[in-house]
């Protein structure tokens, strides 16, 4: 693993992370650690991509649009959902050791979502109706929460990987996301993971303006002191190599969306949070505040759009 920083200060605006074929092209070498990787991938009509998995699994997350996913023999027809606001999405589940054809006849925008891992699971699909969607927080805290590659929890669920976490997270204009600030950048076994994290931004426009949010990311003790304050547009990614982050905020007016991709060097795949000490006691408030009505933006469908 390299020690340099290819993205000097961890917020990499839309474009500086481009390479071939891909929006975005982070990966462990360019991020500088050992396991997490995010590629966004635009195809036009017609258009396709050949992928080697390599070292590491992947998930086929249509952002916007369908494709056709051909890995390990078999053929998968991604239904999709006409932008990240706009509905939960299907997905495919790439092994390590691997290559695979995703074309579209429509075109769209595909993230990657990768993690370097040891074993090999099978190709398969996720429907988007079997995708849990979570109410987190309430009072101007509430976001939504589409848990389609999170880890099992205390009462089971979640969906099988090797080390690949990814969840998507929605927050209606005005609201704080990612609070209280929280840090998973140690191994204290039950109590908190080491996960490194990508955190990739889409902003809805409104009246024909462009929005933004803001991403704090502060200096935890441990790890290189990563230390952000970034305004986020669309397209934007903020690298979580360790630290505290937290709160992201959506500008009133402007909903947000960001996709989390997170992996680490621990046997057992889990999201393990410690809460900032100074700001866990928000949690308390929660009970007696009311989820903001506008969530949920929209559920998972009803049964499998195929």
């Amino acid at each position: 693993m390299t020690t340099t920083d290819p993205f000097p200060g961890c917020h990499v605006q839309a474009g500086k992370a481009a390479d071939g074929p891909y929006a975005v092209d982070i990966d462990p070498e360019r991020a500088g650690w050992g396991y997490s990787s995010l590629r966004i991938l635009d195809l036009p009509p017609g258009g396709s991509h050949s992928l080697a998995t390599g070292d590491s699994e992947w998930i086929v997350l249509p952002l916007s649009g369908g494709c056709t996913v051909i890995a390990e023999g078999e053929t998968f027809e991604l239904h999709g959902r006409e932008s990240v606001f706009s509905g939960v999405s299907d997905f495919v589940y790439l092994p390590r050791d691997s290559h695979a054809q995703i074309a579209s006849g429509a075109g769209g925008r595909f993230a990657l979502t990768g993690a370097r891992c040891e074993r090999r699971l099978p190709a398969r699909y996720g429907p988007a109706s079997a995708v849990p969607v979570e109410l987190r927080g309430s009072g101007n805290c509430s976001r939504q929460v589409n848990n389609f590659a999170a880890a099992a929890g205390k009462s089971g669920g979640g969906f099988e990987c090797d080390k690949l976490i990814a969840v998507e997270v929605l927050t209606p204009g005005g609201n704080w996301s990612s609070y209280p600030p929280h840090k998973h950048d140690q191994c204290r076994p039950g109590e908190e993971s080491e996960l490194e994290e990508i955190y990739y931004f889409e902003i809805a426009e409104a009246h024909g303006n462009e929005g933004v949010g803001y991403q704090r990311v502060s200096p935890s003790g441990h790890g290189r002191g990563t230390d952000v304050l970034a305004e986020v547009r669309s397209g934007d990614t903020v690298l979580i190599p360790d630290g505290w982050h937290g709160p992201s905020i959506a500008a009133p007016g402007h909903d947000m969306y960001y996709l989390n991709v997170m992996a680490g060097p621990e046997a057992e795949r889990a999201w393990l949070i410690r809460d900032h000490p100074d700001h866990a006691w928000i949690r308390s408030t929660w009970p007696d505040q009311p989820v903001d009505p506008r969530l949920p933006l929209y559920q998972a469908p009803a049964g499998d759009p195929r």
